[in-house]
């Protein structure tokens, strides 16, 4: 028998895409063929993210629409399977609302679905099913994985689920309890990723800076990039989703110490009042948060910081709106996005009064990038004439640029790029480079 194809769509973050690529490897192991073509697959499955409400509205469309290839009868496909986030929070009404999907799959059936999708071939075209329990998976360096991306850059998921319960977030209830990888662990994983040819480790989890808090021991994030710094073949070690009240000296200061650590920090802070703060069950005040950059800066001269804010949090009068912006202009973040409030069933802040309408929530959005669009463009042009160390991504689109890529300072996909001209360029390579240009995102640099 022909092996049967399989199609993944990887909805949501990194730390989703990386469930998708264990995914991938376990029903390559398992005797499926993988194929990137929907209109090719006999199996159409979908990893969905349910953080907020435009990640679900995503994730159901996404369903509908790849559900048209097993319906439509427009190709080979007769299974469609819903993964990840989507089914394990709404769990027990998706059978009903979407009579389109053939399997629903929790969390912890992530390392399992071979044999799920082995067993529903078996039960018959008509046999729908759910399988969804606790969510505790937790990958280790066995759960091989299939690199979904350019192979020269991949993320590394030290830790899974959340103990933080800010007021807004649904991912406790999604994903469950923070739980550390040992550093034995992540170390093979990383060390099998720079046999494929990584050279960008993208350190990712949750919340990263809480990593080891529920292990014994001196299990820090310190002590793994550390550790993390002396595998060969890995040039650079980027760091994802720090929670600012986590933030240690320490930790800045091992970046300040180690070359391969890129000194770029994603700190989300998502507002700086301290009503606000405070409602969102957020851990420190914009007291702690001033210090935690003041501090970066000062150990990690020169450290680019991106950071993620929300509009619109019931209680934000426009004073309290008017104090972030103030802080924006005042920090001067290099990067920086700005999410709506979402008000999401199960949380506490669904709850709270004083809501605000979606039109005016998505007006001070606006108003917070169009100020951060003027930082991020002065920060940029007064990068013009300095040398940067770029990671080669492809080919460009720009006309006069054949390639682009990313120096140290711009994290794939949330950042800028920097479009590339002027010598040779091969794909996955690091080449010195002279920034010539800029504008509000990107930069534009001549190979040296």
């Amino acid at each position: 028998m022909p092996a049967k194809k399989v199609h993944i769509v990887s909805l949501g973050c990194p730390k989703n895409l990386v469930d998708s690529e264990v995914m991938a490897a376990a029903l390559a192991s398992g005797g499926y063929l993988l194929t990137k073509s929907p209109e090719e697959a006999s199996v159409i499955l979908i990893n969905t993210c349910a953080f907020i409400l435009p990640a679900k509205e995503e994730s159901i469309e996404e369903i509908l629409r790849m559900a048209v290839w097993k319906s439509g009868g427009m190709g080979p496909c007769t299974h469609l399977v819903v993964t990840g986030c989507l089914p394990q929070r709404y769990r027990r009404g998706l059978k009903k609302a979407l009579p389109e999907v053939d399997l629903f799959l929790g969390i912890a059936e992530i390392p399992n679905v071979a044999a799920h999708l082995d067993l529903l071939f078996k039960a018959g075209p008509q046999s729908r099913s759910s399988v969804i329990g606790k969510p505790d998976f937790l990958m280790n360096a066995s759960h091989r994985r299939l690199i979904s991306g350019p192979r020269h850059s991949a993320y590394l998921k030290i830790a899974d689920g959340c103990t933080n319960r800010c007021s807004y977030c649904a991912i406790p209830s999604i994903r469950g309890k923070a739980r550390s990888r040992t550093i034995e662990d992540i170390m093979k994983e990383a060390e099998l990723l720079a046999a494929q040819g990584v050279r960008e480790l993208i350190i990712t989890s949750q919340d990263t800076t809480a990593y080891g808090m529920d292990r014994k021991g001196k299990t820090t994030l310190s002590r793994l990039l550390s550790n993390l710094v002396g595998v060969s073949g890995i040039s650079w070690i980027r760091i994802l989703y720090t929670y600012p009240a986590h933030l240690t000296e320490e930790l800045l200061r091992t970046m300040a110490a180690e070359e391969k650590i890129c000194h770029y920090l994603d700190i989300p802070i998502q507002h700086s009042d301290d009503a606000i703060l405070k409602a969102m069950h957020r851990r420190g005040d914009n007291a702690l948060i001033r210090n935690v950059m003041r501090k970066a800066r000062e150990i990690v001269p020169g450290i680019a910081i991106r950071t993620s804010l929300i509009t619109g949090f019931p209680g934000e009068t426009t004073k309290r709106f008017e104090n972030l912006l103030s802080f924006v202009r005042e920090m001067r973040f290099d990067h920086l996005g700005v999410f709506t409030y979402s008000r999401e069933e199960g949380t506490k802040a669904a709850s709270l009064p004083s809501r605000i309408s979606e039109r005016e929530k998505q007006r001070r959005r606006d108003m917070v990038m169009e100020v951060q669009a003027g930082i991020s463009g002065e920060i940029n042009t007064a990068l013009i004439g300095t040398r940067q160390e770029v990671l080669v991504e492809g080919e460009g689109e720009l006309d006069g640029y054949p390639h682009v890529g990313r120096c140290r300072r711009q994290a794939p996909e949330i950042d800028g790029v920097t479009h590339l001209r002027g010598g040779a360029a091969e794909t996955g390579a690091l080449v010195a480079c002279r920034i010539t240009d800029a504008d509000d995102y990107d930069l534009y640099a001549e190979i040296i």
